[in-house]
Parts: C-alpha cells; sequence; structure tokens
C-alpha cells in the first residue's frame, strides 16, 4: 500500500512558479513510478508528467514540456513538480500518482493523493 500527500499548491500570477511536492509512505517508493495528473471542472482528467522508478526516463504532456519539471528524490521518499510560466489554463487541482509500472501510471495510475489546488490568475 502507497500513501500520497500532495503540498505546495496555491494562487499565483500569470508567468509565475510554483512547486508541488508529494509526500508517499511505504519503503517501497523507490520501486514506482511518480507522476502528476490534473483535473478542471468539465474537462477531463489529463495526465500532466512521470518519472520511472529509477528516475531515468521522464515523460511530460505536450501542454506543459518545458514549463514543467518532475522530479524524485528517494532518500526523502518525495515527487515533485516544479511549474515555471504558469498560464491560466494549469489552473486545476493536480493529483500525485503512484504506480508500479510507469506506462500504466501515464493512463490509469493504481495510487493517487487527495490532490492540491493551484490557481494562476491574470
Amino acid at each position: 500500500q502507497v500513501q500520497l500527500v500532495e503540498s505546495g499548491g496555491g494562487s499565483v500570477q500569470a508567468g509565475g512558479s510554483l512547486r508541488l511536492s508529494c509526500q508517499a509512505s511505504g519503503r517501497t517508493f523507490t520501486t514506482y513510478a511518480m507522476g502528476w495528473f490534473r483535473h478542471t471542472p468539465g474537462k477531463e482528467r489529463e495526465f500532466v508528467a512521470a518519472v520511472s522508478a529509477t528516475g531515468g526516463s521522464l515523460y511530460y504532456a505536450d501542454s506543459v514540456k518545458g514549463r514543467f519539471t518532475i522530479s524524485r528524490d528517494g532518500a526523502k521518499n518525495t515527487a515533485y513538480l516544479q511549474m515555471n510560466s504558469l498560464k491560466s489554463e494549469d489552473t486545476a487541482v493536480y493529483y500525485c500518482v503512484a504506480d508500479s509500472s510507469t506506462g500504466r501510471l501515464r493512463n490509469e495510475a493504481h495510487y493517487w493523493g487527495q490532490g492540491a489546488q493551484v490557481t494562476v490568475y491574470s
């Protein structure tokens, strides 16, 4: 069982930055791929980014490529999403996810956090 707790959400002006953190429980953090999805009411849930269990492979949605960076720290059992050059369309609830398979995570991850609100205003 993996439990995920997000932090770092908030409100920021367009063009600004935020960093989301995802604290994972359990001793098997380093065997799980980690990632982020986001959801805005009225829209479909959207994959944002993923990092493989080893940290050697990174994946991004086209909409955030070049602006967002995903990373992980095995010593702290924590994954991060650094978000730069934020736009109003980035406003959403961001969910941290984990799965033993990177491929499966990008479509339907097994473990989900409770979500963190990110609001970008003009």
